[in-house]
């Protein structure tokens, strides 16, 4: 696998090996930094270089009622891939490469993202496909066909050619992503096109990783 790392100004291309001596926290052995395209600019991903650097304060709690803050499973469903932090930067660097095939989705409400998001992905709320919290199916079929790449044909819906997607939201005690990958297997979306970042903002942030706010 090949990333795209940044020393200084240059970007250099990483292959097995090579590594820069300008950051100190390194996301892996070999890998010093990503960048990816967040909205219409490069944003370069690596770990907060102040060794004394503390969690976000908005991740530190440890206790949130459950319901509805309950801790997920490891395994949302069958066939959908739950994946880390190393697997989330692949995808967002075959998106900063063109590869359109591919959304790395936000499944939070508009204020938590604000307070900052993976740099490279794209807010779609988990209300937004939820029928439960008000969302009607015209808007549902809209954000399959617009963003997802589904395509609708005569009221039955074909994913042959939809994205792949990786979902997130806060963590391993939030719901709103597996609610939009629970909603999207109901649609029929294929669920080998479904991947989850677990871990979310909670893990993203306890690892000193990048985030930026929302992109416009």
């Amino acid at each position: 696998m090949k990333f795209y790392i940044r020393a200084g100004v240059a970007a250099i291309l990483l292959i097995n090996g090579g590594l820069s001596t300008a950051a100190v926290v390194n996301i892996t052995p070999e890998i010093e930094s990503v960048t990816v395209i967040h909205g219409d600019k490069n944003v370069v991903i690596m770990r907060n270089q102040n060794q004394r650097n503390t969690v976000n304060p908005a991740f530190a709690k440890t206790s949130r009622k459950c319901p509805p803050f309950c801790i997920q499973p490891s395994s949302l469903a069958p066939g959908v891939e739950t994946i880390g932090e190393i697997e989330v930067l692949a995808y967002l660097r075959l998106i900063a490469e063109g590869d359109e095939s591919i959304l790395v989705i936000d499944s939070r409400t508009p204020d938590w993202v604000a307070k900052g998001t993976i740099p490279g992905s794209i807010n779609i709320p988990w209300t937004s496909l939820n029928p439960a919290r008000g969302a009607d199916p015209i808007s549902i079929g809209e954000i399959l066909e617009d963003q997802l790449n589904a395509q609708n044909l005569e009221g039955l819906w074909d994913f042959s050619r939809a994205k792949t997607l990786v979902m997130f939201c806060n963590g391993m005690w939030c719901g709103e992503s597996p609610n939009n990958i629970k909603n999207l297997l109901k649609f029929g979306y294929p669920a080998h096109k479904l991947k989850w970042y677990r871990g979310g903002m909670q893990d993203w942030e306890i690892l000193g990783l990048t985030t930026a706010k929302p992109a416009p």
